[in-house]
């Protein structure tokens, strides 16, 4: 098999790329990286010294690449499938790329301040830094709920690589600050996107995993 995916099940990153692979049916070999094991570390850094995952392996090209975005727009240009992650018109795909960056940067940046924030240990809280991340996460909801009253999916009629990140980024999202009567598009947009198949089938591989996330 020439895909190789270095993950982790709890990684919303890594659910973004599964997304893709889930929906594109493209065969790959799942990887699961321990950070906190020694040895899956040490190994893991010789494949990507940065050690941040998903990284995708192919080894029939010899190409190792880094970052959910374009490990998935690699996947839309070499292994195209059902689901078309990156519209053919030009437009389409820049406001694609626009909003899988929006829900990157602005839903799952903070999002993941507020949780690593509870894994710091008593005396190295970073509650100014929290606030913010609470701050800039609800303006990126409400902006959601704006975009989300009339539509189904991310952009235009189809499922696409702005959906992929909006899943994991969502869900996480509703986690460590809950939409409430405030975001009701947004909890019906998170509701499709949990229904589909293939994040379904991500989070059902997830589950096992779920005890770890922080409270």
């Amino acid at each position: 098999m020439s895909l190789t995916l270095y993950f982790h099940p709890l990684s919303s990153f890594c659910h973004k790329v599964l997304i893709a692979l889930y929906e594109t049916e493209t065969p790959f070999e799942p990887h699961i990286v321990d950070l906190q094991d020694e040895t899956s570390r040490s190994d893991f850094q010789k494949i990507w010294p940065i050690g941040r995952f998903p990284v995708l392996r192919d080894a029939a090209r010899d190409l190792t690449l880094p970052e959910s975005s374009i490990i998935i727009e690699y996947l839309a240009q070499h292994h195209p499938g059902r689901t078309r992650l990156l519209p053919a018109d030009a437009d389409l795909a820049r406001e694609t790329r626009l909003r899988d960056r929006f829900f990157d940067l602005y839903v799952q940046v903070p999002m993941q301040k507020i949780v690593g924030d509870r894994l710091r240990p008593a005396g190295r809280k970073d509650p100014h830094g929290v606030e913010e991340a609470r701050r800039l996460l609800g303006t990126a909801l409400d902006l959601i709920e704006q975009d989300m009253a009339a539509r189904t999916w991310a952009v235009g009629d189809a499922f696409t690589m702005a959906d992929c990140a909006a899943a994991p980024a969502l869900f996480y999202a509703d986690q460590v600050m809950p939409f409430g009567d405030g975001h009701r598009h947004v909890a019906a947009y998170l509701a499709r996107l949990m229904e589909r198949p293939s994040y379904a089938r991500v989070l059902e591989e997830a589950k096992p995993y779920f005890g770890l996330f922080p409270e």
